[in-house]
């Protein structure tokens, strides 16, 4: 059986949306010291629709792919939307990832979360600075 499924392989050596949005409504920033996966997710929105999604992600595999399945699932969509996204959605929308992968979903869905929040905090106060949030992994020496 494979390690990983069909999905992530085809996110990882074919990834979605990936770049800056130099101009981006709302940036969000997570990492993982431990395993070194950090992830940016930059949004563009309008009248509350995510018209444009860009990621840059520094790590493992699935790190890479958790990055790009979270943006095709919610490009387009509506911000309320986009921010009741889950890791649970972004592992199952990949058939799945081992477990001790699973804090690569997690860093998906916070990065996103992040982003969002930061496009809340800027259409309230511009200027508002970017959020980093450090995610505990499993993955250490399971490479």
């Amino acid at each position: 059986m494979a390690l990983y499924s069909d999905k992530v392989m085809d996110h990882f050596r074919n990834p979605r949306n990936v770049g800056v949005i130099e101009d981006a409504d709302g940036v969000g920033e997570v990492g993982n010291a431990k395993c070194g996966d950090i992830m940016k997710m930059y949004l563009k929105i309008d009248n509350d629709i995510i018209t444009d999604v860009k990621f840059e992600t520094f790590g493992c595999g699935s790190a890479i792919a958790s990055s790009s399945m979270a943006t095709e699932l919610i490009k387009g969509k509506p911000v309320s939307e986009a921010m009741a996204l889950t890791n649970k959605a972004v592992a199952e929308a990949l058939d799945g990832l081992p477990d001790y992968k699973m804090h690569c979903s997690v860093l998906a869905e916070e990065a996103i979360r992040n982003a969002l929040e930061d496009y809340e905090r800027k259409k309230g106060a511009e200027g508002s600075p970017q959020v980093y949030t450090h995610v505990e992994c499993e993955c250490e020496g399971k490479e």
